[in-house]
């Protein structure tokens, strides 16, 4: 596994884990198309109803720059693709482009040299808009439930197609967002169910960037719903920051932040370099597994899967994305010169952010003190984090089967949990003594589902979390708007 300077200079203090590598009823899935689908000359109007997106960045904050970096770039491929603004709906907090600590003002790149790919990109739902209620209601259709932001929604038709993207920091069984709640599987999947049974779509596709994004599908979505997943990971790894200050392929020198995620810059980039009205679902998938496996070594990289109706992967990627007029001439034998790309797992790339951040000050001066204390809270609070939830298992269930329960993966085909509010209970009250979790923690909800998993009470937790982290946690547990506090 790589590992960048700063991990070595940070690992005395921290002892980072490695990533595990283990790796129809309804409409027909088959909907017909003209006999010349293929042709180059095809008209926006051979496509039976229409293209939708949503693209959600979960993260907010600098050192995350990749997130809306990724999300912005999948704008501009979409608009490329023929997309209209008005049924592409964007959640992204808007605090990268300009952000003092931007080289590159009102710019957002997500390739070492990649064109600026902000522009004209529509605030939808930016700041504290970007939050679980809202993007449920986008994808319901249902304006009135929407707080805040444009007020557009995906208000689609039975024959219409919808594509899904999220880029941010994931847990076992819970996306990311920067105002919490965080996004618990079983109630996306939900959510996902309604939209079907409302007749909102006729197909649709879900591309998920983040830390164990397999969970969230895995045991939980249905094969019935006319709904395609690919997964930036497995259940149980981490997924990748890329592009990233001190590694090959780097960014320019004034970055200090990475620009990009291995899985995402390899399907979009993949999608720019190939003619979509040729390429199918199955092709793409193949090929981004590839590259996010770092071409089969893991070293590093992570196991793309995918999920729901595997019926769809013979569609044509148009279908779903567009077709750029420009790539007219590209057939799928057609490869742009892909190369292995040095990653960083994406809960330590705040801390890569944060070092290259220390080493640009100067010395002396009161922001890079600054910097290293915040570098060491957040170490703290991550050592912190290991160590109470280890402690917590075993006054739960004894110091010799504590760490083999938390760390239990269940089989293959089965939910991370059974009862999804225990999860978030747990959640709560592990919090409300211990601290946030952050986006380092979220790798812990494995833990609170066997928790739960092994009927522990309210009562039983809160005991135990107290026995824990005593006075550890005083202040509040977020701040207003529902954001965290830094660690």
């Amino acid at each position: 596994m790589h590992r960048s300077p700063f991990l070595l200079f940070l690992l005395p203090v921290l002892i980072l884990p490695a990533a595990s590598a283990r790796g129809l009823h309804g409409w027909d899935p088959e909907i017909r198309m003209p006999a010349e689908e293929t042709a180059m000359g095809q008209s926006e109007e051979d496509v039976t109803g229409t293209r939708w997106a949503v693209l959600v960045a979960g993260s907010s904050g600098y050192g995350n720059y990749r997130h809306q970096a990724d999300v912005c770039h999948a704008y501009q491929i979409l608009r490329r693709g023929g997309l209209k603004e008005e049924n592409i709906v964007v959640f992204m907090y808007d605090d990268i482009a300009h952000n003092p600590l931007n080289p590159r003002p009102g710019i957002i790149i997500n390739h070492p040299q990649g064109e600026d790919v902000y522009a004209g990109v529509p605030k939808d739902y930016t700041g504290e808009h970007v939050n679980t209620r809202n993007l449920y209601a986008v994808l319901l259709g249902n304006m009135s439930a929407v707080e805040g932001g444009s007020g557009k929604v995906i208000d689609s038709k039975p024959n219409d197609r919808i594509f899904l993207y999220y880029s941010d920091h994931g847990g076992p069984g819970v996306l990311g967002m920067p105002n919490m709640p965080f996004l618990y599987a079983a109630e996306l999947i939900e959510v996902l169910k309604r939209k079907h049974a409302m007749g909102g779509y006729g197909e649709m596709v879900v591309y998920v960037e983040a830390c164990e994004s397999g969970s969230i599908f895995e045991g939980l979505m249905p094969e019935d719903l006319n709904i395609y997943v690919t997964t930036a990971s497995n259940a149980e790894e981490s997924s990748w920051g890329t592009y990233c200050p001190g590694m090959d392929p780097p960014p320019p020198p004034e970055f200090i932040t990475c620009l990009g995620d291995l899985y995402s810059v390899s399907w979009m980039e993949d999608s720019e370099a190939h003619n979509l009205k040729l390429e199918t679902i199955q092709k793409q998938y193949e090929r981004v597994k590839t590259r996010t496996s770092n071409y089969n070594t893991y070293s590093p990289g992570s196991h793309v899967m995918e999920y729901g109706s595997k019926v769809m992967k013979a569609e044509k990627l148009y279908r779903f994305q567009g077709f750029d007029p420009a790539t007219a001439n590209l057939t799928n034998n057609m490869l742009r010169g892909y190369r292995r790309l040095e990653a960083v797992n994406q809960r330590d790339a705040d801390l890569l952010f944060l070092w290259h951040r220390y080493k640009q000050l100067g010395e002396g001066s009161e922001q890079k003190a600054e910097v290293l204390r915040e570098i060491t809270a957040k170490m703290t609070h991550r050592v912190h984090l290991d160590g109470t939830v280890e402690l917590v298992g075993k006054l739960l269930f004894g110091s010799d089967r504590g760490p083999s329960i938390l760390t239990a993966v269940r089989a293959s085909g089965q939910a991370l949990v059974d009862d999804w509010a225990c999860l978030k209970n747990k959640v709560l009250v592990f919090e409300s003594h211990c601290g946030p979790l952050t986006q380092y923690g979220m790798k812990y909800m494995r833990a609170f589902a066997n928790i739960c998993n092994e009927g522990v009470s309210t009562a039983a937790m809160e005991e135990a979390c107290r026995g824990a982290c005593g006075d550890y946690f005083k202040g509040s547990l977020v701040l207003p708007g529902g954001r965290y506090s830094s660690w």
